[in-house]
């Protein structure tokens, strides 16, 4: 049919659709400003109450650790006929370390008949109440332990003769320098380092520690255990526990003595819970908040503009066209609000935890989850002014205006 012409349906490419959106927020600055304010207060306040309740998980968390919440100990057992105590097998640190949730595990082995003095000239029975433990390299990070001078002893091949001194046992021998040697048995080693004190095993503090190779080959030591340290995760604590008297003598569990978990693990998993649960209230009220905020604006903001939209929708524009420039807007609106909330949340979690000395702890789905969220939900918020803007008839919105 002749004058017949075929036209193309009109398109809205993305780069104008983003431009409309931003020039519907540019065009009313201060609308905006309130508007994304609003909602970064939103998400500022719900990623503040993370942060600085992370960061003060963090801090009790350290604290906790102290108290060894993960920490185990295995001893010997008594025999249940004689009452005598079972002595632990040569094998047990092995074992354990083989069992399942096992993070690390190190001993103590006590010397018998053997004391430390500040020289072989001192009288034998002047012992300081002071005792000689084998160890092995693995002792220092069971149990979080540091040095307050000098190093370990795997700073010395094992055969050789020394030795690393508790805080309060160097402090009775008089030794205030690494490179000083003491009379242990019948000879001289060398003091490596000294311990600071350590919470955990505070019998450590007055012990005078030697690598289990060299007590052995110069102490005539026996290679049984008499304390075992074992750590493994929060979580596995009570199931490795049940594990253990099995894996360190596997004939008879019943002579394999374990300490029971730490009532502050128990502590530490109820501030957990209390901290999950503090969270996932705020963050609702948060995007709530700002949910009804972006809606709030978007409705005005279709109500002032009817005379530019019956204008575009009569110049050809579709309601689709319409619709995706509202979203858009209420998009950039939700968007810009919840990154300026991400960053003032987190400038409030770093300055709060360092006046209180804490560290800054910010899960990294904090922000993001933040963000990511407002978006969501400023498209939801969005829709219905997008819709009900779309379906404005363009002589209707022309009269109106």
């Amino acid at each position: 049919m002749r004058g017949r012409t075929n036209l193309a349906p009109s398109r809205l490419r993305g780069g104008d659709l983003f431009r409309l959106g931003a020039n519907g927020l540019r065009t009313r600055p201060l609308r905006a400003v309130l508007s994304a304010a609003g909602i970064a207060i939103g998400i500022a306040a719900m990623i503040a109450v993370l942060g600085i309740s992370t960061s003060s998980q963090a801090h009790l968390d350290a604290e906790l650790d102290k108290l060894g919440t993960n920490l185990l100990t295995i001893a010997p057992g008594q025999d249940p006929l004689t009452g005598e105590p079972v002595l632990l097998p040569e094998t047990a640190v092995d074992t354990v370390a083989r069992a399942d949730g096992v993070d690390s595990v190190s001993a103590t082995g006590e010397v018998k008949d053997i004391g430390a003095y500040r020289n072989a000239r001192v009288d034998p029975a002047e012992t300081n109440g002071l005792t000689v433990l084998a160890v092995d390299g693995n002792l220092v990070k069971t149990l979080r332990g540091t040095l307050a001078r000098g190093g370990w002893l795997d700073r010395a091949p094992e055969r050789y003769p020394t030795t690393v001194l508790g805080h309060r046992a160097a402090y009775r021998l008089g030794v205030t320098h690494a490179g000083e040697q003491v009379w242990i048995g019948d000879r001289y080693f060398t003091v490596l380092g000294v311990l600071d004190p350590v919470p955990l095993a505070q019998d450590l503090d007055s012990a005078v520690l030697v690598n289990s190779v060299a007590a052995e080959r110069y102490l005539g030591f026996d290679g049984r255990p008499t304390m075992v340290y074992e750590r493994s995760p929060d979580s596995l604590v009570e199931s490795v526990r049940g594990l253990l008297p099995r894996a360190v003598d596997p004939e008879n569990p019943q002579n394999v003595a374990v300490s029971r978990p730490s009532d502050a693990l128990k502590a530490r998993q109820a501030a957990e819970a209390s901290f999950t649960g503090l969270l996932v209230g705020l963050g609702g009220v948060a995007l709530l908040v700002g949910g009804i905020g972006v809606a709030n604006t978007m409705v005005i903001t279709v109500i002032e503009r009817r005379r530019e939209i019956g204008l575009r929708r009569a110049l050809g524009a579709a309601r689709r066209h319409i619709t995706r420039q509202f979203l858009v807007e209420a998009l950039l609106l939700s968007t810009l609000g919840g990154l300026g909330g991400a960053a003032l949340g987190a400038a409030v979690t770093a300055g709060y935890a360092l006046s209180q000395g804490w560290p800054t702890a910010i899960p990294l789905v904090a922000p993001v989850g933040g963000v990511a969220s407002t978006m969501v939900i400023g498209a939801i918020a969005g829709l219905y002014p997008a819709l009900r803007a779309a379906r404005t008839p363009p002589t209707v919105a022309l009269a109106a205006a």
